[in-house]
């Protein structure tokens, strides 16, 4: 089973040469870099907000009785960082802010680590392709050179198939890459707007609370 499995792919490298083994070793890590941002992504509660957002609700109309166990109940990585804003004592609301603004940039750095290396991976990858395919031309036309007054064309036309799979390798291994990145910051900018919002709502209540 194994042996139908690999062998395809072996041939494909076989033919595409060290471009396409290059290509296919960073899609394998783009593969495993986007599995763990979506493991990060859930266990971190990105986008599942709800409970905070309902616990400001209330905070908001001056109800501040439970939201401690409400955002402890939380499994948003907002939930800290607001209550850790609850709890402190300073009364200068803009110094308050500032904090709760580095930790939740914190967070968001952490959320956001690995984004560069695929968005290289997404960039990179049709420029090696091309590299390949212009590589592959060159071999081509001077195997057609030899060739001399003997011209074959199925030299040219092989030679022409095979740099072109580099080509296909690169933008298959990019495509992907791409929206899978553009889905992982689409997620993350949503995220930004909801904490901004939530630490507006905490440090800013319709009510105000007694510190």
């Amino acid at each position: 089973m194994w042996d139908r499995l690999i062998a395809p792919l072996h041939n494909i490298i076989e033919t595409g040469g060290p471009v396409v083994a290059t290509l296919l070793v960073a899609s394998v890590i783009s593969v495993a870099v986007i599995l763990y941002k979506v493991w990060q992504f859930r266990a971190a509660g990105v986008g599942r907000h709800r409970d905070v957002m309902l616990a400001l609700s209330e905070w908001d109309r001056g109800i501040d009785k439970g939201i401690h166990e409400q955002l402890r109940a939380s499994k948003s990585y907002l939930a800290p960082v607001l209550i850790s804003g609850i709890d402190v004592s300073e009364s200068d609301t803009n110094v308050v802010a500032a904090r709760l603004d580095a930790d939740i940039e914190v967070r968001f750095l952490l959320l956001e680590r690995g984004f560069r290396f695929l968005d290289n991976i997404a960039q990179l990858a049709p420029l090696l392709g091309l590299f390949g395919t212009v590589l592959g031309m060159i071999s081509a036309f001077q195997a057609l050179q030899q060739a001399g007054d003997q011209v074959d064309p199925s030299i040219l036309a092989g030679g022409i198939w095979v740099a072109l799979l580099t080509t296909a390798v690169g933008l298959a291994v990019a495509m992907p890459t791409s929206v899978i990145l553009s889905w992982l910051e689409q997620r993350i900018d949503a995220d930004r707007v909801i904490a901004e919002k939530a630490i507006r709502t905490l440090l800013s209540p319709a009510v105000r609370h007694a510190r």
